[in-house]
C-alpha cells in the first residue's frame, strides 16, 4: 500500500509539473503566462517567416510556412524560446503569374515586418530570430537587416543563416535521387514537406511540369535583373520531387534544427550585438567626434 501510495504521489507530481509547462507558442499562451514566457526565453523569441506561392504542381501553396514553423517548433522543444505564429508578408513578386501567390506591396512588407518586430520590444523581447523559410526573401532581409541602422532599436535582430551539411546532401541523395536544379520544390524541398505535412503532398504531379533551369539569360554576362528567377523557373518550379523521401526529409530538418538551436543559445548569451549596436546609435549622433 505504501508503495502504492508513493508512486501515485510521483504521478501526481508529475502531471503537476506538466500542467505547469509554459507554452512556447505565442498563439497559445494566456496573457499572465505571456509575462513568465519572456522571461522563460531570456527575452528572446523566433519570428518564422514563410510566404503564399506555388511550389511546382505537387506541393501546397503553404510549404515555406509549414517548413520555418516547424523547424522554429522543433528548436523550441530543445531550447525554450517563444515562437511567433505563421508569418506570411513576404517578398514574392517574381512569381505573381502563378494562381495562389498573395504579393503585398514592397511598402507594405517593410512596414508590416518593422511594426511587427517593435510591438514584439514594445511587449518585452530584446533580441529576435528570423527563421526565413522563403528564399524569395533573402535580399529583402539583408538589407532589412542593414537599415535597422538607420535608427536606434530597443531590441537587436539576428537572421538565421543555416548551412548546408555535405554528409546530409550526400545522404540525402543516397535515398532520392541527384537532383541537378533542387531549387524550388525540388528533391530537397519536396522530402521535407513528405515529412511534415505528407498527407498534402502529390507525387504523382511531380512530373507534370518542367523544373529545369531554362537559362534564357544565357546571353548576359555580368548582369543581375528582377527577372531571373522567371527566366530560369516560368514554372516557379526548380528540380525534380518525384522521388521525394520522408526520412530523407527528416535528415535536412534535424540539420536545420540543430543549428538554429545552437544559434537560439549564442544569441540569449550574446552581449556583443547589443552593445556594438548602442555604440554606433551613439556615435552616429556626432560623427565629426568619432575618433579618425
Amino acid at each position: 500500500m505504501k508503495k502504492l501510495l508513493t508512486l501515485l504521489a510521483s504521478i501526481t507530481m508529475i502531471v503537476s509539473l506538466h500542467a505547469q509547462e509554459i507554452s512556447f507558442k505565442l498563439e497559445e499562451l494566456t496573457a499572465p503566462d505571456f509575462i513568465k514566457a519572456v522571461e522563460k526565453s531570456t527575452k528572446t523569441c523566433i519570428l518564422p517567416i514563410g510566404v503564399f506561392e506555388k511550389h511546382g504542381p505537387h506541393l501546397p501553396i503553404g510549404t515555406d510556412l509549414y517548413t520555418a514553423r516547424e523547424i522554429a517548433v522543433r528548436a523550441a522543444e530543445k531550447e525554450y524560446t517563444v515562437v511567433f505564429p505563421w508569418y506570411y508578408l513576404s517578398q514574392i513578386n517574381e512569381a505573381k503569374h502563378q494562381p495562389g501567390t498573395i504579393a503585398y506591396s514592397p511598402e507594405l512588407i517593410w512596414k508590416a515586418l518593422q511594426e511587427t518586430l517593435d510591438e514584439l520590444a514594445r511587449n518585452g523581447f530584446e533580441k529576435i530570430i528570423i527563421m526565413n523559410g522563403h528564399g524569395g526573401n533573402n535580399a529583402f532581409l539583408n538589407y532589412f537587416g542593414m537599415a535597422q541602422l538607420s535608427e536606434k532599436h530597443s531590441y537587436s535582430l539576428y537572421l538565421f543563416q543555416p548551412k548546408d551539411d555535405p554528409e546530409v546532401a550526400k545522404k540525402v541523395e543516397e535515398m532520392t535521387q541527384h537532383d541537378p536544379f533542387n531549387a524550388h520544390a525540388g528533391n530537397e524541398e519536396s522530402s521535407v514537406i513528405k515529412a511534415i505535412v505528407p498527407e498534402l503532398i502529390h507525387l504523382d504531379r511531380a512530373g507534370q511540369q518542367s523544373g529545369v533551369d531554362q537559362e534564357r539569360l544565357k546571353n548576359l554576362s555580368y548582369v543581375y535583373t528582377g527577372i531571373w528567377w522567371y527566366a530560369s523557373y516560368p514554372n516557379h518550379y526548380g528540380g525534380d520531387g518525384s522521388k521525394a523521401n520522408a526520412k530523407a526529409g527528416e535528415l535536412v530538418i534535424n540539420s536545420t534544427v540543430d543549428q538554429l538551436v545552437k544559434m537560439i543559445q549564442e544569441v540569449k548569451k550574446d552581449e556583443v550585438v547589443p552593445a556594438l549596436q548602442n555604440e554606433f546609435y551613439d556615435k552616429s549622433k556626432n560623427p565629426l567626434k568619432t575618433k579618425q
